[in-house]
């Protein structure tokens, strides 16, 4: 929660933007629960109707991204919070209130199936989105290598103080090299990129509604029903999980979004997106909590770490790389990760 107020000028602007005086608001914003990013959000009761101010700072923040994405979601039918204001100068926004409901902690075992096919419906939605002619970047070998770079730097050496030796690098080289290849081999589709139960909120009249897009990019078809299915925090069984991709991939193809892509394809596309997702939260996670002071995110590191080792190990007959990852990620990182206080069962 933050605990600075807002800029003496966000209010004014905000009745600004909605043309009306002080004396139409009702209580001064509140500090809103916010992300991992420098943007903060406050809730002010301005005309009789809560909204959400928010500061975010526009030398950090994609604001304009923002924007053209949420734009573009919101004439794709996907429910987006409304926007009343923006400054991209001060990196001011004004915004519908959504609430307080978060899909994480509505998902039970009787619950999940049918909120899932509700967030794959909003999928659908974004897939049937024309990427050709989006003004977004893509998502390219240069991004994946980057997002797999951050393993090694804050993970392994700046989190568990082991710096990979040239073999081990080595090693790291090949297992980046495949998960770029299964990536860059799949269907281009707009991808939100952090498509997961702590940015899908449920709104009272049935709808899902999603926040936090201004990453989104054009990429591998399979990258958010990943993020989505093996959510960095909340798990389920791998026979589940399963299932919801492969109904997935039928929704895809019914709608004519997919060609003739078999199960064990699409199946393939998508560990292996998961693992390049996965091996790039660890060192994401990882530099929250070095660089930004954000220790939360230490505690979902070990579901973040069983999801790597398991599509390492169901891999490892077919991809040697593979193989030799998990192994050398047991032998060197493990026993460093169980001497932690957030590695411990």
């Amino acid at each position: 929660m933050n605990a600075r107020p807002p800029p003496n000028d966000l209010l004014p602007w905000a009745l600004g933007q909605l043309a009306l005086d002080a004396g139409h608001a009702d209580a001064h914003p509140q500090a809103v629960a916010g992300d991992a990013s420098n943007r903060r959000y406050f809730r002010a009761a301005l005309g009789g109707r809560s909204r959400i101010l928010v500061e975010a700072p526009p030398g950090t923040e994609k604001n304009a991204e923002f924007l053209a994405v949420r734009a573009l979601l919101a004439a794709a039918g996907v429910r987006v919070p409304a926007l009343y204001g923006s400054d991209l100068q001060r990196g001011y926004l004004l915004l519908e209130d959504l609430g307080d409901r978060l899909l994480l902690p509505e998902l039970t075992t009787g619950s999940v199936d049918a909120a899932y096919r509700r967030a794959m419906d909003v999928l659908l939605r974004m897939a049937a989105l024309e990427t050709a002619g989006l003004d977004i970047p893509h998502y390219d070998a240069a991004l994946l290598q980057e997002e797999l770079g951050r393993f090694p730097a804050w993970f392994a050496e700046a989190l568990l103080g082991h710096t990979p030796d040239e073999q081990e690098r080595g090693l790291l080289r090949q297992v980046d090299s495949l998960l770029v290849a299964s990536a860059l081999e799949q269907p281009q589709v707009l991808v939100h990129r952090d498509f997961h139960s702590r940015n899908l909120m449920p709104q009272e009249d049935g709808a899902l509604a999603v926040i936090d897009f201004q990453d989104a990019v054009a990429g591998p078809i399979s990258y958010d029903l990943v993020s989505l299915l093996r959510d960095c925090y909340v798990r389920w069984p791998a026979a589940r999980v399963r299932d919801w991709a492969l109904d997935y991939r039928t929704r895809l193809q019914a709608a004519g979004l997919l060609g003739e892509v078999d199960e064990e394809r699409f199946l393939r596309w998508f560990d292996l997106m998961g693992l390049q997702r996965h091996i790039k939260v660890l060192g994401t996670f990882a530099r929250l909590y070095l660089r930004d002071g954000k220790p939360g995110y230490l505690a979902d590191l070990p579901r973040v770490i069983d999801y790597v080792l398991e599509i390492a190990d169901l891999y490892a007959p077919r991809e040697p790389a593979l193989a030799a990852f998990g192994q050398w990620f047991r032998r060197r990182l493990a026993p460093l990760v169980a001497a932690r206080d957030w590695g411990r069962p």
